[in-house]
C-alpha cells in the first residue's frame, strides 16, 4: 500500500481539523492553494466533509480523524 500525493493532501487537509468541538470546522479560502482546494472537494466527494471549500467533519470524518490520531501518535 501506497500514499499518493492526493492521499497526502488529503489526510493533511484532515488533520487541520479541530478536535475540541465537532461544531467547530475550516474554511478553504478561494486564494488556498489548488492542491488544498482539491483535497477538500475529493474529501466532500467521498462524504467525510459536508462542504465543499471544508465545513465540519461528517461522521464518517470524525472516524478517519480519530484513526489518523492513532496512527500518529503510534509512529511519533
Amino acid at each position: 500500500m501506497a500514499f499518493d500525493q492526493n492521499m497526502m493532501a488529503e489526510l493533511t487537509l484532515l488533520a487541520k481539523f479541530p478536535r475540541t468541538s465537532m461544531h467547530q470546522g475550516i474554511k478553504i479560502h478561494s486564494n488556498a492553494e489548488q492542491s488544498l482546494r482539491d483535497a477538500a472537494q475529493r474529501l466532500y466527494d467521498k462524504g467525510i466533509i459536508d462542504s465543499p471549500d471544508g465545513g465540519y467533519l461528517t461522521d464518517l470524518g470524525l472516524d478517519l480523524i480519530s484513526h489518523l490520531d492513532q496512527v500518529h501518535c503510534a509512529l511519533q
